[in-house]
């Protein structure tokens, strides 16, 4: 797969295009339950825009499309995700509908004992359509990057997403983000959240889903039964945790026909500091390879590190490594690559360009 979009030097026509809701988060000053939390720091977050603001930290041109309050709290996300370098000029304002904001406890997500209070019914980012977004603005880019949390929001933001994932002459390459999060489609009256996020993959171009995603979306146990299950996309990634990622590229002609290259690449020894952000971060990671036209076991490494730069912080967003600290790594052989151990502090790359990368 490469990226074969649009390639002017006009200011509308970007390297990505990442669309989706963005919220104000509330971090907590220190750990223990949200009720026993004395006070919150305020960040950023959103899957979409985390992909954006990586990949504009990394020296591509990327736009972040979405809709936010007109209040303080989108005044400040729209400022702090244009602050990464991100185009926010397409961002919709809503006087009528609040931005979305959350809190969580400082633990990892994956314990019983993370909690997350959403605040986000009825958001400006809910009110996305076919009708109130600029479709030109969100089709100007080599990369359309969406992800499966945007069509949980309403049924006008699961039109809007199907209307952006339908096949046609023209369109950008679209990169769909499965992030399967049960929790959005508990309530949901418009769709059924498994069978509607398997119809949008299909329609993707290139795919990421977690095995566990699969497995607890639609019963599949493995990278070869997702492949079975999603045979459409020309490159879909399966990330398997701590074993790594397996990425189907499919070499033929003709929607889900050709013969499948499977490559998959081991994840790195991280020392975790937050257990957060790493899925955008690798999508984020794997895209920028992309961009560059790097072949797919490059695009998988690099998609590792950029997941292991977001665990090595305590934030949800984390700034990428330096390109060419990355590209060094990346060019290790595979035995040199199993001994990376990577922990905070790691993405600083203090040696000359042309000194040896040394492993543990």
């Amino acid at each position: 797969m490469t990226v074969d979009g649009p390639r002017s030097t006009a200011p509308d026509v970007v390297d990505v295009v990442a669309l989706g809701e963005s919220m104000v988060t509330f971090l907590p000053s220190r750990p223990g339950r949200l009720a026993d939390v004395p006070s919150f720091d305020r960040a950023i977050g959103g899957a979409e825009s985390n992909v954006a603001c990586g990949l504009a930290a990394a020296g591509h041109s990327a736009r972040w499309v979405g809709r936010a309050g007109a209040d303080g709290f989108g005044d400040h996300l729209v400022e702090a995700i244009g602050a990464y370098g991100v185009d926010v000029s397409a961002v919709r304002r809503d006087p009528a509908r609040p931005t979305g904001i959350y809190f969580r406890t400082a633990g990892d997500r994956a314990t019983d004992a993370h909690e997350v209070a959403y605040y986000r019914a009825g958001s400006a980012a809910s009110a996305m359509s076919v009708d109130t977004m600029d479709l030109d603005a969100i089709r100007s880019g080599r990369v359309l990057h969406l992800s499966g949390i945007t069509p949980a929001l309403s049924a006008d933001c699961l039109g809007l997403t199907r209307e952006l994932t339908a096949r046609g002459p023209g369109r950008p390459l679209v990169s769909f983000d499965v992030n399967h999060r049960p929790g959005l489609w508990r309530d949901a009256a418009h769709g059924h959240g498994p069978e509607v996020l398997l119809e949008l993959a299909r329609g993707a171009d290139l795919v990421f889903v977690g095995d566990d995603e699969a497995r607890d979306a639609w019963g599949l146990g493995g990278p070869e039964a997702v492949r079975a299950a999603l045979p459409e996309p020309e490159l879909l990634v399966v990330k398997q945790g701590a074993s790594g990622a397996t990425a189907f590229h499919r070499t033929g002609t003709g929607t889900g026909t050709g013969t499948d290259e499977v490559t998959s690449v081991p994840a790195l020894h991280v020392d975790v500091v937050a257990a957060v952000g790493a899925g955008d971060a690798f999508a984020a990671g794997f895209l920028s390879a992309t961009l560059r036209g790097k072949p797919v076991r490059e695009r998988l490494r690099h998609g590792h590190l950029w997941a292991a730069a977001a665990l090595t912080v305590p934030a949800d967003l984390a700034a990428p490594p330096a390109r060419g600290h990355a590209d060094r790594l990346v060019a290790l052989d595979d035995a040199a690559w199993g001994r990376l151990r990577l922990g905070p502090g790691w993405t600083q790359d203090v040696r000359g360009a042309d000194e040896e990368v040394r492993t543990p």
